[in-house]
C-alpha cells in the first residue's frame, strides 16, 4: 500500500468514525478538516465534494464489514453455523461506538434521491444477497428445509438486526442482544430440517 493510499484509508477510517455521530447528512469536507486537522484544500484534493466524500465512506464502511464480519464468518462451516457466525459477527459490528454505518445511513438516506442513496441501495442490495447466498449453502448442506426461500430468510434476518439496531442504540434496551438472538433462534429452529 503506498503512502497516499494509506492516508486516505486513515482520513476514511476518521470520517466513518465522524458519520457514525453525525450521520452522513453531517459529514463534510470542512468537519472532517475538524476532525483531522487537515486543511480543507487537502481534504478537497483527496475527495472533490461532500458527495464524493460520502459516497466513498459508504464503500469504505462496506469493506470494513466484509474484512470483519463477512470473511470471518466465511471461514465457519457451512449452514446453520455460518449463518450464526455471521449474524453474531453483525451483532459485534453494530455494537460498536457509532453502531454500523451502512444500518444508520440506511435510515437516513432512505427518502433521500441521489447518487449518494443510490450507492447506498446497491451495497444493501450485496448484503442482502450475502445473507442469501451464506442460507442457501444451508439448504445444499441439509441444515435447512429444501423449500425455504433464503430471500425471505434475509429479509426476515435483516428485520431482526433492523430491531437489535432500534432496541440497542436508540432505545438502550439492555436485553437488545439476547431478544435479536431469540428471534435468530426463531428464524434458524422455523427454516431447519
Amino acid at each position: 500500500m503506498s503512502k497516499g493510499e494509506a492516508t486516505r484509508g486513515a482520513i476514511l477510517d476518521e470520517a466513518g468514525r465522524l458519520a457514525r455521530r453525525v450521520g452522513l447528512g453531517g459529514l463534510t469536507i470542512g468537519s472532517l478538516a475538524t476532525q483531522t486537522g487537515m486543511s480543507k484544500s487537502g481534504l478537497f484534493a483527496h475527495f472533490g465534494s461532500k458527495e464524493s466524500l460520502q459516497i466513498q465512506v459508504l464503500e469504505h464502511s462496506k469493506d470494513r464489514i466484509i474484512d470483519e464480519v463477512i470473511r470471518p464468518a466465511l471461514k465457519a462451516p457451512r449452514g446453520i453455523p455460518r449463518v450464526r457466525d455471521l449474524f453474531e459477527r453483525w451483532l459485534a459490528w453494530d455494537s460498536a461506538d457509532g453502531g454500523c454505518p451502512l444500518t444508520a445511513a440506511s435510515f437516513e438516506l432512505d427518502d433521500q434521491p441521489g447518487p449518494v442513496r443510490e450507492h447506498l441501495v446497491r451495497v444493501q442490495r450485496d448484503w442482502t444477497e450475502t445473507l442469501a447466498t451464506v442460507f442457501a449453502s444451508g439448504i445444499g448442506e441439509g441444515h435447512f428445509r429444501p423449500d425455504a426461500d433464503p430471500q425471505q430468510f434475509a429479509q426476515d434476518l435483516q428485520g431482526v438486526m433492523l430491531a437489535f439496531h432500534v432496541a440497542s442504540r436508540l432505545l438502550g434496551d439492555p436485553r437488545a442482544a439476547d431478544r435479536a438472538r431469540t428471534a435468530f433462534d426463531r428464524l434458524l429452529e422455523a427454516a431447519s430440517t
